[in-house]
């Protein structure tokens, strides 16, 4: 079983739309966007089950991501829903979110204008942690923005200081673009890690040393489709001849089922 926690897909309507905007001259994309180019990939890929991440970067985002969430929920697609910082009624949104049966919400410090472990974020946090959702958040550097520490190591650890029971799952492999800080801070603690657009910029060596590292239970499989090519990631990780089969189950899969309280897809 290969669970990819971190992809994006857009409705029909708005996928091509939002694609030309989110796509740059130096990003080609893997999918066209939707739904169904997601599943086609994930296919291509060998890959059972996706998270799709979206970003309300609005408030008033929260009404329509949910709904078209609930809409395309299946065994295969597990949608998040989205929250902004700023909506005033972020907190009691935890609940809606919970009631409508999803897994998780994710957050994007650079794209909805916060920085992770800012005080005021505090009650939302609290919210989410006895919710029991999952909390998936990019983390590190991201090249559409200046290099400003929104997501930094040191941010994650003080934030599970404060919520050591949040469900939290750090995106790009703890940090996009500050793996030294990631390999200094992160790796062998107690923080939920996955790998999208984190093995195609790491040497062979050095991606083997910190996955083996850092705990078996809190690593996960993740490649930010469109952005990232899921059977390319799946390849580098396949060339690293891990040794350990139950080591693959767990990082490519099993945590992944545990964390989303995702129901194993039976082999054909």
């Amino acid at each position: 079983m290969v669970i990819d926690v971190h992809t994006h897909a857009f409705p029909d309507s708005l996928a091509p739309r939002a694609m030309a905007r989110l796509t740059d001259g130096n990003a080609k994309p893997f999918t066209d966007g939707t739904v169904g180019g997601l599943l086609r990939s994930m296919d291509a890929a060998g890959i059972d089950a996706s998270v799709i991440c979206s970003i309300a970067t609005k408030p008033d985002q929260f009404e329509p991501i949910l709904k078209w969430s609930r809409a395309i929920a299946s065994d295969r697609i597990i949608p998040l829903g989205s929250i902004h910082p700023d909506d005033p009624d972020a907190v009691a949104r935890v609940g809606e979110v919970k009631a409508a049966q999803l897994r998780g919400l994710k957050i994007h410090p650079y794209y909805q204008d916060f920085v992770l472990d800012d005080e005021r974020l505090f009650p939302f946090y609290a919210a989410v942690e006895a919710s029991g959702l999952v909390l998936v958040s990019h983390t590190g550097f991201d090249p559409a923005f200046p290099r400003v520490r929104r997501a930094d190591p040191a941010r994650i650890l003080n934030l599970i200081r404060h919520f050591p029971r949040l469900n939290f799952l750090a995106t790009h492999f703890g940090g996009w673009d500050d793996w030294d800080e990631v390999e200094a801070r992160l790796i062998g603690q107690p923080v939920n890690l996955e790998i999208s657009l984190s093995a195609e910029f790491l040497s062979p060596d050095r991606l083997r040393r910190m996955l083996l590292a850092h705990p078996q239970d809190r690593l996960f499989f993740g490649s930010d489709s469109p952005w990232g090519n899921p059977a390319e990631s799946l390849g580098i990780l396949n060339a690293l001849n891990f040794s350990s089969v139950d080591f693959l189950k767990k990082f490519l899969g099993l945590n992944a089922s545990g964390l989303l309280g995702h129901q194993a897809i039976p082999d054909a």
